[in-house]
């Protein structure tokens, strides 16, 4: 994978956990942690989805690496939901 392939998907895993933060009304920080929540809501969504025996809908495909946007998007929702059960209330 080249470096403009790994900072443009950088960019799609931070638009998509920034977009499953805000579904879920909490963020933990910044725009590196949107990157990694994207990323493992990446990885979460398609656990579960690959569990229910779904499809990968809407996928891109950057320099041969399929990234599937909308698992990313509800994974990172449930990733954030579960960071904010724990995280601190903040008033």
């Amino acid at each position: 994978m080249s470096l403009i392939g790994f900072l443009i998907l950088l960019v799609i895993a931070a638009i998509c956990g920034a977009i499953g933060q805000a579904l879920v009304g909490y963020s933990p920080g910044g725009c590196l942690l949107s990157i990694v929540v994207g990323f493992i809501g990446a990885v979460l969504g398609l656990w579960i989805a690959n569990l229910m025996g779904l499809p990968p809908l809407f996928t891109i495909t950057v320099d041969g690496e399929p990234f599937p946007i909308l698992w990313s998007i509800i994974g990172s929702a449930l990733f954030a939901g579960i960071l904010s059960l724990f995280g601190r209330r903040r008033v």
